[in-house]
């Protein structure tokens, strides 16, 4: 088989992570986030190799609302990391256009003196038309950074919406970031989003803003104590910080790292990693299907067909996608 260009073996690849090569790093990741199919078995074989290298780090997803200095936020805590000793890899999963499919990985440029740190490595990616705006392959991305010796590794999401539970769902620590001052602050982000944070970090509390974001945090506090208590036994904590006075990042930090000592302790940590594979499987079986079912090329042919008389009102919706999937399934037993 010609091997595609650009492409390494399997051994030059694992061999590359394992050795922390964060070009070979890089183009690992390019590999699993291609679409092509024989990409996607290389990868495979890539990932199932270096797993016994994976589940070292610390995972903390962090989202917040639209202006409130997440990349700003993640450059100045990253730093703080890097500093006690870590090795950093910052997934950042950039916002693609729904009209033109294109984004604007921008996140070295804000994140500019940390992406120049020998133990930090920032990898923006288009998030795509993946849910709650996490890259389809960003497990398979994080997996990769675990093997090349990254032990701490953050994932910073498009924005704050319903969907982003899903990030909850990937990492160990979701961390929420919060403006103060912006008005009748618990009615701007969705209840979800909020009962499933481990912790709310209110930013910008510098300046004239520090007394708003005092207030704000008391408020927060105040509605957190009206949900019961999370079934791992931790109540979330609501901090304040400034990513330019570097005020509140370090208590941020000691927070993380308590919990995890307590999630350890209680058998939580381990628990939560188990039921994220399982979760990562049956979303991978829904993904394969759904992948094979419009690459069949009969299916293609049946859209083109079928698709016009969908938009004009002529065929249901329903009684096309039964068609096209009792077509799929025809050779299969329906027990």
């Amino acid at each position: 088989m010609v091997k595609r260009k650009n492409r390494l073996s399997v051994e030059e690849y694992v061999e590359g992570i394992l050795a922390g090569n964060r070009v070979v790093l890089s183009r690992a990741i390019t590999l699993v986030e291609s679409s092509l199919a024989s990409d996607q078995h290389l990868a495979e074989e890539v990932v199932n190799r270096i797993m016994p290298h994976t589940g070292n780090s610390l995972r903390i997803g962090i989202t917040g609302v639209p202006g409130v200095g997440k990349s700003t936020f993640i450059e100045s805590f990253g730093k703080l990391v890097v500093d006690q000793g870590n090795k950093l890899a910052v997934l950042a999963i950039d916002p693609s256009s729904q009209k033109t499919k294109g984004s604007i990985l921008g996140d070295k440029t804000r994140m500019e003196e940390l992406s120049h740190n020998s133990n930090a490595f920032i990898r923006p990616t288009p998030a795509g038309a993946a849910l709650g705006g996490v890259s389809a392959k960003t497990r398979e991305s994080m997996l990769l950074c675990e093997a090349a010796g990254f032990n701490v590794i953050f994932i910073e999401t498009v924005g704050v919406g319903q969907s982003e539970i899903m990030v909850k769902g990937m990492v160990d620590f979701f961390l929420l970031l919060m403006l103060s001052g912006a008005g009748d602050e618990l009615q701007g982000i969705k209840k979800g989003i909020i009962e499933i944070a481990d912790a709310i970090a209110i930013t910008k509390a510098d300046g004239d803003n520090i007394e708003a974001s005092k207030k704000a945090k008391r408020e927060y506090n105040n509605a957190l104590h009206l949900f019961p208590l999370n079934d791992n036994g931790w109540r979330p904590q609501v901090k304040i910080c400034s990513a330019v006075s570097k005020d509140g990042l370090a208590d941020i930090w000691t927070m993380v790292q308590e919990y995890k000592t307590a999630m350890q302790a209680n058998g939580f940590f381990e628990e939560n990693r188990s039921n994220q594979r399982v979760s990562w499987f049956d979303e991978h079986v829904r993904y394969l299907l759904e992948s094979r079912f419009f690459q069949q090329k009969e299916v293609k042919a049946g859209l083109i067909d079928m698709l016009p008389k969908i938009k004009n009102g002529e065929m249901s919706s329903i009684s096309v996608a039964r068609y096209l999937v009792d077509y799929f399934l025809k050779d299969i037993p329906n027990d």
